[in-house]
C-alpha cells in the first residue's frame, strides 16, 4: 500500500471538505487550512515550505518559527514533519540542519537527487522515513534524467538493505504505478486541478458541488509495488 498525500490549500472550503478521510498535507509556506486539516483527515503531513521559498527566491535561513509551528500540530499522532532543507545545496548544507532538528522521529530528512546516494543510504539507516527531493539534472520528477537516476537509487538500496526503507517521494504522486517502491507520495495535484470538471475524468461519478474527492480516489487506487524491479532490456533477435 502507498500513502497518498494530497497538498493544500484546496480551495474552497467545501472542496477541501469533501476530502475528509483522506490523507493531507499542508505547507509551512500556506497554513491557513492546517486546522481545518487537521479536523478532517485521517494523517497529516507537514511540509517545511523550502520548495516555495526557492521558487520565489527567498529561501529560509531562520528555521524557528517552523519549529513552534511542528510542535503543536505534532501533538497529533498521525501527523509527521519534513526536517527542513536547502534546496540546491550540497550534503554540507543538509545535515547541520538535521541534526538541529527538535521533534526526533516525528520528521522525515530530505535526500537530494543531486547528492551522493552514500548519504542517502545513511539516513535510511537512521530515520524511519526518509524524504526524496528532486533537484539538479533531476529536477523533472518522472523526466529522462530523474529515471535513470531513480534507477541508480534503487540499485544501491537493494544491495544495502533487505528490505526496501520507508522513502517518501516528494511531488511524487504520478509516480505511482511504476517500479519504484515508494511507501508515500504527496502531491497538489487535487488542488490546483479538482475544479477542471473534465467528463472523461469524472464519468459516473455524479453531479456533486466539488470534484476533489472524486478526483483523490482516482490518485489512491495506484499503488507502488513493493520491491525495486529493474525494467526489462528487451534484446533483438
Amino acid at each position: 500500500m502507498t500513502l497518498h498525500y494530497h497538498m493544500g490549500p484546496v480551495t474552497p472550503e467545501g472542496a477541501l471538505r469533501q476530502l475528509a478521510g483522506e490523507m493531507l498535507g499542508v505547507s509551512f509556506a500556506y497554513p491557513s487550512q492546517v486546522e481545518t486539516i487537521h479536523e478532517i483527515a485521517q494523517s497529516v503531513m507537514l511540509d517545511n515550505g523550502a520548495f516555495t521559498a526557492f521558487k520565489q527566491g527567498r529561501p529560509i535561513t531562520d528555521w524557528t518559527a517552523y519549529y513552534e509551528w511542528c510542535a503543536r500540530w505534532l501533538d497529533y499522532p498521525s501527523t509527521w514533519a519534513v526536517i527542513p532543507d536547502v534546496i540546491a545545496e550540497g550534503s554540507q548544507a543538509q545535515d547541520p540542519l538535521v541534526d538541529q532538528w527538535p521533534h526526533g522521529d516525528r520528521g522525515a530528512p530530505v535526500w537530494h537527487t543531486g547528492e551522493p546516494i552514500a548519504r542517502l543510504l545513511r539516513l535510511c539507516e537512521k530515520w524511519p522515513l526518509v524524504c526524496i527531493g528532486s533537484t539538479d539534472d533531476h529536477w523533472q520528477v518522472g523526466g529522462p534524467l530523474w529515471t535513470v537516476r531513480m534507477h541508480e537509487t534503487f540499485e544501491e538500496i537493494e544491495r544495502a538493505f533487505k528490505r526496501t526503507p520507508r522513502l517518501h517521494m516528494l511531488r511524487g504522486m504520478a509516480q505511482c504505478g511504476g517500479p519504484w517502491p515508494f511507501y508515500s507520495v504527496d502531491s497538489s495535484s487535487v488542488a490546483q486541478n479538482h475544479w477542471r470538471r473534465r467528463a472523461p475524468l469524472f464519468a459516473g461519478e455524479g453531479d456533486a458541488e466539488f470534484c476533489s474527492g472524486p478526483y483523490a480516489r482516482r490518485f489512491n487506487v495506484v499503488q507502488c509495488p513493493p520491491r525495486w524491479q529493474p525494467p526489462r532490456v528487451e534484446v533483438a533477435a
